[in-house]
Formats: structure tokens, sequence, C-alpha cells
């Protein structure tokens, strides 16, 4: 269950991280709220996460799940820049996410 909280938890994060894009600096209500109930929700579950994975997995997938999901995003809706380095590197961090999955003993 804690990884299923987790998943979440960073999937949430991705949703603030671009949520942060659409409030123009905190200055549009709703986005504004969606993305703080966002941020909310997603350290919550990561700290329910927490109370059964060793905190450097929990936070290490957190934040790579967070870091490839809103780069993606970033890619699809604000046409970043998709180069095959940048790829690379994301897919570097998807390894390196299923590699703490994978070593975590949980």
């Amino acid at each position: 269950m804690a990884w299923i909280l987790l998943v979440i938890a960073g999937l949430l994060e991705v949703g603030w991280a671009i949520g942060l894009k659409y409030t123009e600096g905190f200055t549009r209500p709703l986005p504004t709220v969606l993305t703080v109930a966002s941020m909310i929700a997603s350290m919550g579950l990561l700290g329910l996460a927490t109370k059964t994975l060793p905190i450097g997995t929990a936070y290490g997938v957190w934040v790579g799940i967070g870091a490839v999901g809103a780069a993606i995003l970033g890619i699809v809706l604000f046409r970043e820049p998709a180069t095959p380095a940048r790829l690379a590197f994301l897919a570097m961090m998807v390894v390196a996410i299923i590699g703490l999955k994978a070593t975590s003993g949980h």
C-alpha cells in the first residue's frame, strides 16, 4: 500500500509542478487553489508512505516521478525542447526510479 501512496504522491507532485506555471505567480485564484491542494495532498501521501518505506527511497522515487512527469508535460504542454540527450537523461531517471523500487526490500 505504501508504494501505491507514493506513486499517487509523485503524480500529485507532477500536478503541482505544472500547476505552478498556470498560477502565473499565484495571481490566478483557481489554479493557485488547485496547485496548493495538490502540494498538500502530495506531501501528505509522501509522509504516509515514509511510515513504512525508507526515507531515501521514498523521497528519491517521489522526486523522480515529479521530475520526469513535469519534464514530459513541459514538452507536451509548453513545447519545451525534446532533444535526444534530454530524453535519454529522462529515461535514466526512470531506470533510477525502478532501481530504487527494486532494491528497497519492500
